[in-house]
């Protein structure tokens, strides 16, 4: 009879552990939208809906100020860049314009001496004015884009259910473990309640 009544009370332990983790996993993202709770001025979100904002702020800043910022992705483009590549290109399209803008009356001599000189001036000073241009660029860039607004706005815009179906899916066997430790500890906290109770 007291075993038979311990193994009840550590059961029922057990289940209420369980549940409790059921239900807590749960409300990281149920309810989506707040329910208010009749009979009291509460409402109930899930956590990750109710400070959506909040969260997407704060993964925006720390991505820019400890991961990535628009000065690293502009010097990692011109770096993986080859520079005589761009060169060439620079140099192929200065010659096509030449050929086309400049009036065919003038003789192929002096076009190919104005290529020429071009080719010279691009070849000297070409690596020098990319690198002017590329200081620019993230001068500017980083006055008119912030990567800390696009993730925050990408993180708001995305769907909830999208969201919850990814992490989910991603630490299933975490969350499922996390659930069976709340009746593993539930099992022990019903014995313990058993014998207390049981005992006097």
């Amino acid at each position: 009879m007291f075993w038979g009544k311990l193994l009840f009370l550590a059961v029922i332990g057990a289940v209420i552990g369980w549940l409790t983790n059921v239900f807590a996993i749960k409300l990281i993202f149920r309810p989506l939208k707040p329910i208010k709770i009749p009979g009291v001025n509460f409402y109930i979100q899930g956590l990750i809906p109710k400070r959506k904002s909040e969260i997407a702020k704060s993964i925006g800043h720390t991505v820019e100020t400890e991961l990535i910022s628009i000065e690293e992705i502009i010097d990692k483009f011109i770096e993986r860049e080859n520079k005589s590549e761009i060169i060439l290109e620079i140099k192929e399209r200065v010659k096509t314009i030449i050929e086309q803008k400049i009036p065919t009356l003038i003789p192929a001599a002096i076009k190919n001496m104005i290529i020429a000189y071009a080719d010279e001036v691009i070849e000297t000073q070409g690596e020098e004015v990319i690198n002017e241009l590329a200081e620019r660029l993230i001068h500017r860039a980083t006055s008119k884009v912030k990567i800390s607004e696009i993730i925050e706005e990408k993180i708001i815009n995305f769907e909830l259910e999208k969201l919850e179906r990814i992490i989910l899916n991603i630490a299933k066997r975490e969350l499922k473990h996390i659930e069976l430790l709340g009746g593993l500890i539930g099992f022990l906290i019903g014995i313990i309640q058993g014998l207390i109770i049981l005992q006097f």
